[in-house]
């Protein structure tokens, strides 16, 4: 996996919390919602894992 920057990785962490947000707000399908749900963890996921 591609070591990214704290300040980079929190940019998309912030993005995709908008991005589901948004789809929450819009009521958006769930599977779109879930997508943006699983994508956020997984990059909260990548900064716990890179000690930030």
């Amino acid at each position: 996996m591609e070591q990214i920057t704290r300040e980079e990785l929190v940019r998309k962490i912030e993005a995709a919390r908008e991005k589901l947000n948004q789809s929450i707000n819009e009521r958006k399908e769930y599977d779109e919602i879930l997508k943006n749900s699983v994508y956020l963890d997984s990059l909260i996921e990548q900064y716990i894992v890179a000690g930030y």
